[in-house]
């Protein structure tokens, strides 16, 4: 009885190796390397559209913040600048109620 279970104990480890090297020698053929290097090019494609909707969606947003301050009648000439304040000096760069300085 002993015998009979390492028998299928010996029969399924070794079918499971027979199974990975045959999977391990398929993906160094020809078609294996094609179909690896398509999963790969997916995976980039995929990064490349991931990250084009993040630039899109940014720029959307920037374009607000300064449609936003055109309808204020502020300058909003710099992204580190505050809707309103001239960059170079600090200051406000256009008056609503007197014009641009």
């Amino acid at each position: 009885m002993k015998r009979l279970l390492w028998l299928g104990v010996g029969l399924a480890v070794g079918a499971l190796v027979v199974r990975k090297v045959t999977q391990k020698a398929h993906s160094y053929t020809p078609a294996g390397m094609a179909a690896s290097l398509s999963e790969s090019a997916g995976g980039l494609v995929e990064s490349v559209r991931s990250f084009v909707d993040d630039v899109r969606d940014g720029m959307a947003e920037r374009e607000q913040e300064i449609h936003a301050a055109f309808a204020e009648g502020v300058a909003f000439d710099q992204h580190d600048a505050e809707p309103g304040q001239d960059p170079r000096s600090g200051e406000q760069g256009i008056n609503p109620q007197k014009g641009v300085r």
